[in-house]
């Protein structure tokens, strides 16, 4: 069965930076995009980052343009996302999300901005 485990959160300071892993299974990941996701307390999930299948072609919320950036290892069967220059507004629970037959979520991982 497909799984999705995100790792890497944590708490950091504001200006700091941290890179997210999601290591996927169960499907073949060479064959689909990938997509990061967040959710903030109190707001709906939002996306963050997708890649395609090659990694040549990524996407942002306009947030997150030039601070934060999105690869895949299709080797390892993972997706990145690097977060530089992290504000207290990206505080959230940061999912992994890939849509084969149906769409599919990790646990999330949990980063809070804060001094």
């Amino acid at each position: 069965q497909v799984q999705l485990v995100e790792s890497g959160g944590g708490l950091v300071q504001p200006g700091g930076s941290l890179r997210l892993s999601c290591a996927a299974s169960g499907f073949t990941f060479n064959r689909y995009a990938m997509t990061w996701y967040r959710q903030a307390p109190g707001k709906e999930r939002e996306l963050v980052a997708t890649i395609s299948i090659t990694g040549a072609i990524t996407n942002y919320a306009d947030s997150v343009k030039g601070r934060f950036f999105i690869s895949r290892d299709n080797e390892k069967n993972i997706v990145y996302l690097q977060m530089n220059s992290l504000k207290p507004e990206d505080t959230a629970v940061y999912y992994c999300n890939v849509r084969t037959f149906s769409s599919y979520w990790g646990q999330g991982t949990q980063v809070t901005v804060s001094s």
